[in-house]
């Protein structure tokens, strides 16, 4: 087993002691540690995976994480070995159990704290839904709150059985922002966002599947197959196209007034003229599966 070991926390200072992280030969982890939870950046061949790592809070997201989420994102996003990423909650009780409320007295005091609060959050999902490759979120136990949002970043989600689902805001009193509510209403619809954020209740897997916040739940056991499975699937299809196609997607999810496809045309246009092309209809013909390359 190799262990590769960073010792630097979220604002890049050597810590006291060391976290390691034993991984197969083929694989590689970079960890970004803080006191109060960690990130976790791991490569096996094509895949990436990103873990929130909080255990003493159900994986619950501090300012800390929320770097490293942007870091993590970054540096995958920006690695074109990778051709999908995963992200995921450590152990086996939670994927995130929303923001971390012990911090909100000194991060989000009052209206100009919680901007500071915002502006970083806001950069680590948009590093997240930014990638130009497919995010695939698995999902167990509490998926809470900034930890829904979190999943809500990703293109596709599969949820254990076990899965919890609340956006427990009106329970607490804050403001939930307009871009978060968005997304929402884009992916369930106005009637099911309203029941999520009226209600902050809990509410399962099974539900989340019929509202469509999840696209596929299954026994908790097969989760980490069922994640495998459709991850080796998207590592088998041609990268410029999920990308155009993500593209395109984010781009219809925009208002009216501000698409611009332009950039979706020239996306298309480079899928024709690609090699990838050329191979994917070779291999159609042949009968043989494809070897993309990205190019």
């Amino acid at each position: 087993m190799d262990t590769l070991t960073v010792p630097i926390s979220a604002h890049g200072l050597l810590l006291g002691s060391e976290y390691r992280l034993p991984q197969p030969s083929k694989r590689q982890a970079c960890t970004l540690s803080a006191v109060s939870g960690e990130v976790h950046t791991l490569r096996d061949g094509p895949v990436g995976t990103i873990v929130l790592d909080h255990p003493e809070r159900h994986n619950a997201i501090s300012a800390d994480m929320w770097r490293g989420l942007l870091d993590a994102a970054t540096t995958l996003g920006e690695d074109d070995s990778i051709r999908v990423v995963i992200l995921r909650g450590a152990g086996e009780r939670a994927f995130a159990a929303g923001a971390d409320i012990s911090q909100f007295g000194e991060q989000r005091s009052d209206s100009t704290a919680n901007a500071a609060y915002d502006d970083t959050s806001g950069a680590a999902h948009a590093a997240l839904s930014g990638m130009g490759k497919p995010l695939l979120a698995l999902i167990h136990g509490y998926c809470i709150g900034g930890g829904l949002a979190v999943a809500l970043s990703a293109d596709l989600r599969i949820a254990a059985d076990d899965a919890r689902f609340t956006i427990p805001a009106a329970r607490l009193g804050l403001g939930y922002g307009a871009a978060g509510i968005g997304k929402l209403v884009q992916l369930v619809g106005p009637s099911a966002a309203k029941r999520i954020m009226f209600l902050a209740d809990r509410f399962g897997a099974e539900e989340a599947l019929a509202m469509g916040l999840v696209n596929r739940v299954v026994p908790k056991a097969d989760l980490d197959a069922a994640v495998r499975e459709w991850a080796e699937l998207l590592c088998a299809n041609a990268p410029l196209t999920l990308r155009a196609v993500k593209a395109a997607v984010s781009e219809w999810s925009k208002p009216e007034s501000r698409r611009d496809f332009g950039p979706i045309d020239a996306m298309v246009r480079a899928c024709f003229d690609s090699s990838d092309y050329q191979e994917g209809v070779a291999a159609f013909m042949e009968k043989r599966t494809p070897n993309f390359t990205g190019r």
